[in-house]
């Protein structure tokens, strides 16, 4: 009879490991930071100058040295990977607009409404 017990115990004590084995988990993995969307978050112009945000519909741009807000306005998606902004120059008082095109998720091509053109890239 013992050795039916002792062999009843450690078939028992195999069934309790293999069942806490199936729902014990591991480490839990952090979250994956959700990816862009389209062109909102912060984008640096190539001189390192000006600091562009476009949230919601809405842009700003200010300078890196001094903070100083440089112009605002609006933008829209006029595709998935093109968008026309629209806004004024703060230091200047005038208007400007420019059309856009995302050639990946860290760059945008741009041209002014006067033919200028310039790239912005993302910045994390």
């Amino acid at each position: 009879m013992t050795i039916a017990r002792k062999l009843l115990s450690a078939g028992a004590a195999a069934s309790l490991l293999a069942a806490a084995a199936c729902t014990t988990t591991g480490p839990s993995e952090p979250p994956m930071s959700a990816a862009p969307k389209g062109v909102e978050g912060n984008w640096i112009d190539a001189k390192g100058t000006g600091l562009s945000t476009f949230a919601a519909g809405s842009f700003t741009t200010v300078a890196t040295d001094t903070g100083q807000k440089l112009s605002e306005g609006s933008y829209t998606m006029t595709g998935p990977t093109s968008v026309e902004i629209h806004g004024t120059s703060l230091i200047r008082q005038t208007p400007v607009s420019f059309n856009c095109l995302m050639v990946s998720t860290s760059q945008l091509n741009c041209t002014s409404s006067s033919g200028q053109n310039f790239v912005l890239t993302r910045r994390a």
